[in-house]
């Protein structure tokens, strides 16, 4: 890394740090609302703003162009509150009231014997919470998550997340321009055969995925967390986390996906996946304006 390179991670990394110090300087509730109130007033003007009705008119071509423009604002307003909450994770955490369990019967089936774990998430509610079951019941789960360039931002986002992912965190993405996406997979192959309990998120579009209908439209996904779970032998879940109302409360579910086990595996992960981005899709229609409608998802 050279001495200005350096130099300008270090300045982002305090800008950052100070901005932390100022959104912690307020109540928890304060905090968020502020946040939210910033984002909806600003995002609509970035051109993210386009992508998002973009994929909304994708998505529900039934609903007006207003009620498009309002699922948009509202997913806004969500993320605001989650770039808060981000930087308070620890308050949250601290009253484990506020996180409820939908239903604590399947992971209370498997506990004590639940062996290799995968838990597929979506950009929803706050998605940091969505493997808040696994943690709680003592599993221990670890997460594939994307680098962030700046390795003090980086170490800084990892230690945030510490209680979450007791497992630890395996990174994908680039360091330096150094690929590290080949060592991450050989190490979350060996993590999921010794029994390990792992969480990705897995709504995003994946250029070198499997294309499964997502809103009636073929969307390459990632066909990793499926892959490990078939050839693991681990279980499948995917996981949702919702926000209760516009406050720091939230409903996390979870439910297994059936992973078939025939003489074609190829087919079995296709099938497992397609299952996998269905279920997601239910839980989108059921809270649109809770999903990430900015990210890319067909292209």
């Amino acid at each position: 890394m050279s001495a200005l390179l350096n130099l300008r991670y270090l300045a982002e990394y305090v800008l950052l740090r100070g901005v932390i110090a100022f959104v912690r300087a307020f109540p928890l509730d304060m905090a968020r609302e502020m946040s939210a109130r910033t984002w909806r007033l600003l995002a609509p003007y970035g051109r993210r703003h386009a992508r998002a009705l973009d994929n909304l008119a994708i998505a529900f071509p039934e609903k007006s162009a207003a009620e498009r423009e309002a699922i948009a604002l509202e997913m806004w307003g969500n993320l605001g509150r989650v770039m808060a909450e981000t930087m308070l994770l620890d308050r949250i955490l601290k009253q484990p009231e506020r996180i409820e369990i939908e239903n604590p019967e399947l992971l209370g089936r498997y506990q004590g014997k639940m062996g290799a774990a995968i838990a597929c998430s979506l950009h929803m509610g706050n998605w940091e919470l969505a493997m808040w079951p696994l943690t709680r019941v003592g599993a221990k789960p670890a997460a594939v998550y994307r680098l962030v360039d700046n390795p003090y931002i980086d170490l800084y986002l990892r230690g945030q997340r510490t209680e979450l992912y007791p497992g630890g965190l395996f990174a994908r993405g680039k360091m330096n321009g150094m690929k590290l996406g080949h060592d991450t997979a050989r190490m979350i192959a060996s993590y999921v055969r010794e029994g390990g309990r792992l969480g990705f998120l897995a709504d995003r579009y994946e250029a070198k995925g499997i294309k499964v209908p997502f809103f009636g439209k073929p969307a390459g996904s990632n066909v990793v967390p499926v892959m490990l779970a078939r050839r693991a032998g681990a279980r499948l879940w995917a996981g949702r986390c919702i926000r209760v109302g516009n406050e720091s409360r939230f409903r996390v579910r979870m439910v297994e996906i059936k992973v078939p086990w025939t003489d074609d595996p190829n087919a079995d992960i296709t099938a497992a996946l397609a299952a996998l981005q269905a279920q997601f899709e239910a839980w989108i229609r059921e809270h649109p304006e809770q999903w990430m409608w900015s990210n890319r998802r067909w292209s």
